[in-house]
């Protein structure tokens, strides 16, 4: 199964405690069962500092209780390039995302954009599928490591693939500069602004998956698709038909 086992999923060295709220989700929402999030990273390498990131990520998401899960890329096919996508690492993806109630995608920026690996993930996820929605109403968190100086090209692409997935996009986001100075040899990553950046935007990740997981199906529920699907609405139990006609 293409999953990253997560090492030392409890240790936070780069955490101050005295500053950290558990449940920063607290009074939102319901709390349980856990928020299901799904990360994705976009480099191959052996030290890649986007699943790094990555997994400091599922480390913050675990302490603010929620449920992780980390896809391993290395075997997935390029799409279109197995017939009808009938490949044991595309199936998984999938239902990967099927499971999930939010999602953390970190890039690289290469030549001022995402990578292959990161596009071909984004690409294997079909907005429907035998009438389920892998990303439709989930929400989203993006993040990008470079080797240079800090830039954005590459979350404003995520952000862009995000809505074109459907999917809810929090406003925070990350941006890591010269990430090869910002993870110690074990593959830690120091204490820095940038690190703090991460425990914010994974606080406000876990926030908006609460807040909106009550209203996930009516908030991507249309009027293009029930007239598709020839399902019309059911005026004894729209609330909003009852209220125009009374």
């Amino acid at each position: 199964m293409p999953l990253r086992t997560l090492t030392d999923p409890d240790n936070l060295p780069a955490l101050d405690a005295a500053y950290l709220r558990s449940r920063p989700a607290e009074g939102l929402g319901p709390a349980e069962p856990a928020p299901r999030i799904l990360l994705l990273y976009g480099s191959l390498r052996e030290r890649s500092f986007s699943r790094l990131a990555i997994e400091e990520a599922a480390r913050l998401l675990r302490l603010f209780g929620a449920e992780t899960r980390i896809f391993d890329p290395s075997t997935l096919p390029l799409p279109d390039q197995v017939a009808g996508d009938d490949h044991p690492a595309v199936h998984e993806l999938r239902e990967l995302s099927m499971w999930s109630e939010g999602h953390v995608w970190c890039s690289p920026e290469r030549h001022g954009q995402i990578t292959g690996i990161m596009k071909a993930q984004i690409d294997h996820l079909p907005l429907e599928m035998k009438g389920r929605r892998p990303t439709q109403g989930r929400t989203l968190a993006v993040m990008q490591v470079s080797g240079g100086s800090q830039s954005f090209n590459a979350v404003n692409t995520l952000r862009l693939l995000g809505r074109w997935m459907r999917m809810f996009t929090i406003p925070n986001q990350s941006s890591v500069a010269m990430a090869y100075k910002e993870f110690d040899e074990m593959g830690r990553m120091k204490p820095s602004s940038y690190y703090d950046r991460i425990v914010d935007v994974m606080e406000e990740l876990v926030r908006f998956t609460v807040l909106l997981r009550p209203h996930a199906d009516q908030l991507v529920d249309r009027y293009s698709e029930r007239k598709h699907a020839g399902v019309p609405v059911d005026i004894t139990t729209d609330l909003s038909s009852i209220a125009i006609n009374t």
